[in-house]
């Protein structure tokens, strides 16, 4: 794997443990020699994973909505920074551009990116790995609900199967086979 996106919260929780968490992740990603792909924003969760894995010499390509761009929440110290016009053409970019996916906690937006990578999969649009770093338990309701979903025939196991979880950053990159 070359490069990794990144889903996280453009906010940092009321946890220090989650930006600790991202940090770690973006620091892992640097020294694996993995590029980070993020939604170009420099607050929050997205921003400590990408200041992270730059400070530990890695390199992060941003992806950012030309109105989120407007209202400077730009990190303008990546790598590379992609401005485009919407949110969809913002998520096919980092899907693109990436060979794996790592989400760690966040709200909607990190939810809705989540989601959709993994319908895609179950779709055969990709058959790129996806990670959960389930810090702290954050995930833990969504993780009940997938489980509630496959008993009641929703969800295929094999499917289920497609989120590779772990508590921790190291934890997903070994388990994604990037030990």
């Amino acid at each position: 794997m070359r490069r990794i996106c990144v889903f996280c919260g453009a906010a940092s929780g009321h946890d220090a443990l989650y930006a600790a968490a991202a940090a770690g992740l973006g620091r892992e990603l640097a020294f694996r020699g993995i590029e980070v792909v993020t939604g170009g924003g420099k607050v929050g969760l997205m921003g400590a994973v990408a200041d992270a894995a730059l400070e530990a010499g890695g390199a992060v390509t941003g992806v950012i909505p030309r109105g989120l761009e407007e209202r400077e929440v730009a990190h303008r110290g990546l790598t590379r920074l992609h401005v485009v016009e919407t949110l969809h053409e913002r998520k096919e970019l980092m899907h693109r551009l990436s060979d794996a996916f790592v989400a760690l906690p966040g709200g909607f937006g990190t939810l809705d990116e989540l989601m959709e990578t993994i319908t895609w999969a179950q779709l055969g649009i990709h058959a790129k790995p996806i990670g959960l770093v389930n810090v702290g338990g954050y995930f833990d309701h969504l993780l009940a609900f997938v489980a509630a979903a496959e008993e009641r025939g929703f969800v295929s196991g094999a499917h289920r199967a497609f989120l590779t979880v772990a508590d921790d950053p190291v934890g997903v990159l070994d388990a994604l086979g990037e030990g």
